[in-house]
């Protein structure tokens, strides 16, 4: 289902794993935004039908940051400040004005976040079972919802205009190699 063109770094595993405090903070923040990005869509014409879709995901990605901010409480992890991704900032700031193709370009950005979290879920569930098994399975728990977001914004995103959102996809989707490759010293899930 994911079209992804690049790997994780190597590295990025192994730094995730070795400070599980830090990237549940991260993970909080990024399921907090991922609510608030949902809501965001809503002021675009081309998405006032997809409404109660697109509150469906927020619901959920708010379910999802109270599933992390309980876990963090458990564990005695304070929910500290957020440190910006510089893979989520780039791929921002090459988001076009205008109504509709600012549409689609948030749609295809958000559709490789949930991507990429997707992916990289898969990968902290199938490392984690003999290091934390309570954090195996809520990664794993994770994967399916994060897929389908996915595919929920890459449709909507093909709804508005598909010639230009294939376009549009595959522009990220060679950005997103570009900047996966881009060292990130901070153990971040993005």
């Amino acid at each position: 289902m994911l079209m992804l063109r690049e790997k994780i770094p190597a590295d990025w595993l192994p730094k995730i794993l070795s400070n599980l405090p830090a990237v549940l903070v991260d993970h909080a923040h990024l399921e907090r935004k991922a609510a608030t990005s949902a809501l965001n869509l809503e002021k675009y014409r081309d998405l006032y039908h997809r409404v109660k879709e697109l509150n469906a995901i927020a619901i959920e990605e708010l379910q999802h940051f109270q599933l992390v901010l309980e876990i963090l409480k458990r564990r005695g992890i304070p929910f500290g400040q957020p440190h910006p991704s510089p893979w989520i900032t780039a791929m921002m700031r090459s988001i076009r004005k205008g109504q509709r193709v600012q549409a689609i370009d948030h749609l295809v950005v958000f559709a490789l976040i949930e991507g990429r979290s997707c992916e990289k879920f898969q990968m902290l569930a199938n490392a984690l079972p003999t290091i934390d098994p309570e954090l195996a399975q809520f990664y794993a728990s994770l994967v399916e919802s994060e897929g389908n977001h996915y595919a929920t914004y890459i449709l909507m995103a093909r709804e508005i205009d598909d010639a230009e959102a294939s376009r549009r996809l595959d522009y990220y989707l060679d950005l997103d190699a570009e900047l996966i490759r881009q060292p990130n010293p901070l153990p971040m899930l993005h």
